[in-house]
């Protein structure tokens, strides 16, 4: 069964292991995510967990918002997630769900959302090849052939110029390498997308168990 947790992305380090090995790691802070609904077949049509994370001001609440959240008798909270494939006895609402559900060897998939790059050309974008630089060629960094005469028309997905990042993306089977649960703190082995203080979401691997 699935678990999962809400965090956020502090930066990277790297730290050596047992046997003397340098790894890079990626260091997510998740401090206690609350459940907020525990949804059912029955209730709701499909099993989920929804969890909330970060806590945020009542004045930037709505009335619907605090209600939802009274039921756990928590503060309105800043994100809010589902995590489906999940052993709903496991959870109950108001329950805390804190960084020692995982430990070292853990095997995790990570979702984020990638730095924006604003806009760019075809190159950086989707790594086409410039033309010839020199020899009165006029062609250098442009996208090329915009498709054949016929339909007269550009066909949709043709890769162009365009906003670059800021799309939603998982890396997955990534190894927890160290978790702190008194810093609320998970080290990962390698990169995750996102920038720095951006939100992360931590889902164990399905094993199919």
């Amino acid at each position: 069964m699935t678990k999962g947790i809400l965090g956020k992305k502090v930066g990277m380090t790297q730290v050596f292991t047992e046997n003397g090995e340098l790894i890079p790691v990626t260091v997510i802070e998740a401090t206690p995510n609350v459940v907020l609904q525990v949804k059912t077949m029955d209730t709701d049509g499909y099993e989920a967990v929804q969890l909330g994370y970060q806590d945020k001001r009542e004045v930037l609440a709505n009335k619907p918002a605090k209600g939802h959240v009274a039921k756990a008798n928590t503060a309105p909270k800043r994100f809010i997630k589902e995590f489906k494939d999940v052993e709903l006895g496991d959870y109950e609402v108001g329950k805390e769900i804190k960084v020692d559900i995982f430990e070292a060897g853990d095997i995790i998939n990570v979702t984020g959302t990638t730095k924006g790059k604003g806009y760019q050309g075809v190159i950086k974008r989707h790594g086409q090849s410039r033309g010839p630089m020199s020899h009165g060629s006029r062609y250098h960094r442009r996208p090329g052939s915009m498709g054949p005469v016929d339909p007269n028309r550009v066909f949709k997905n043709k890769k162009l110029a365009g906003q670059m990042g800021g799309d939603r993306v998982t890396i997955q089977n990534l190894e927890v390498v160290r978790v702190d649960l008194e810093k609320n703190v998970i080290l990962i082995k390698g990169n995750v997308p996102g920038s720095k203080k951006s939100l992360v979401q931590i889902k164990s691997v399905k094993t199919g168990k």
